[in-house]
């Protein structure tokens, strides 16, 4: 008999890419039926996804008792929350308690939370305005302190980030500006599209020898000077770094996520994006390569010509 696991977000980047994932593998879509959460279950991407047989479900995950159903017979949850939706590092984490607590009242055998780290705590109060980082490493550690069965996948940056961050200037020329060095900034770089589903099928194929640990979801490290460099070879045509003035970077971005954004950027640069973490093993528990940067700027070219 197939377990059952419930994927939140199911039409989002991540949900959508952990879906596809276990549809697209063998073994594993044998040994799972799927359970989507979506807000709207009327959309399109919600219709195909039923139409490849994945159970489709909206939720109310603002109390336990409302997300009940979605988590009822689980063997397994994928858990993402969306800090951008309310800008409520509040509303996120209730939202993330909200789904602990039903898990753990279903006997979820297997909680998978898209987590981030606590740059508070890592940037020794240096960096204190990064909420949607925050919020998720204090849902992580309600899922921890609860004893549901729970393994942590830590996403990179986005590639999909760059096409706002890489910009075209008057003369033709391609620019990458942030305010740290780019050299000795560290940027994990990550397509959740289509690398999201890689990383927790790792966390599913590796239970329960990794529950409890955390795995970062990230191709490799690339410095911002190697990223401007890479998408030049592929663009064709001059590309380059500039390191700005913090006051110059928050000015080109909306108020309200001014600060909170420079700082997502300086934690490039120290104590780092995921403090220092070494990827190798979380790579090596890949059964298929994840995006190079090259190949995503490639594939994706046309949008920033």
């Amino acid at each position: 008999m197939s377990k059952l696991i419930t994927v939140f977000g199911a039409t989002g980047v991540q949900g959508g890419s952990v879906i596809r994932a276990i549809l697209n593998d063998a073994t594993l879509s044998k040994e799972f039926k799927i359970r989507g959460v979506t807000r709207d279950t009327s959309k399109p991407a919600a219709r195909e996804l039923e139409a490849k047989g994945v159970e489709i479900v909206s939720a109310d995950i603002s109390s336990a008792e409302q997300v009940a159903p979605a988590v009822k017979d689980a063997h397994t949850v994928f858990l993402i929350t969306n800090f951008w939706e309310k800008m409520s590092e509040d509303i996120e984490v209730a939202q993330g308690k909200a789904v602990t607590d039903a898990s753990k009242a279903a006997g979820v055998k297997h909680l998978i939370f898209s987590s981030l780290l606590n740059t508070t705590e890592a940037s020794d109060g240096r960096l204190p305005n990064i909420s949607h980082f925050v919020g998720k490493s204090r849902i992580e550690q309600y899922i921890r302190d609860s004893g549901v069965p729970a393994t942590f996948v830590l996403p990179g940056l986005y590639m999909s980030n760059m096409f706002t961050m890489i910009q075209k200037g008057d003369e033709g020329a391609y620019a990458l500006a942030f305010p740290v060095s780019g050299e000795k900034a560290q940027v994990p770089l990550f397509d959740a599209a289509s690398d999201t589903g890689k990383f927790v099928k790792a966390a599913i194929q590796n239970c329960p020898s990794y529950l409890g640990k955390r795995i970062y979801a990230a191709t490799e490290y690339y410095t911002p000077a190697r990223i401007a460099h890479e998408f030049s070879e592929v663009i064709g045509g001059p590309a380059s770094f500039v390191q700005i003035p913090a006051e110059t970077f928050k000015s080109f971005l909306p108020a309200p996520i001014a600060q909170e954004m420079l700082e997502n950027i300086l934690l490039l640069e120290d104590p780092g994006y995921y403090a220092g973490a070494d990827l190798t093993e979380s790579l090596a528990l890949l059964d298929e390569a994840p995006t190079s940067w090259k190949s995503f700027a490639a594939r994706y070219k046309e949008k920033w010509l």
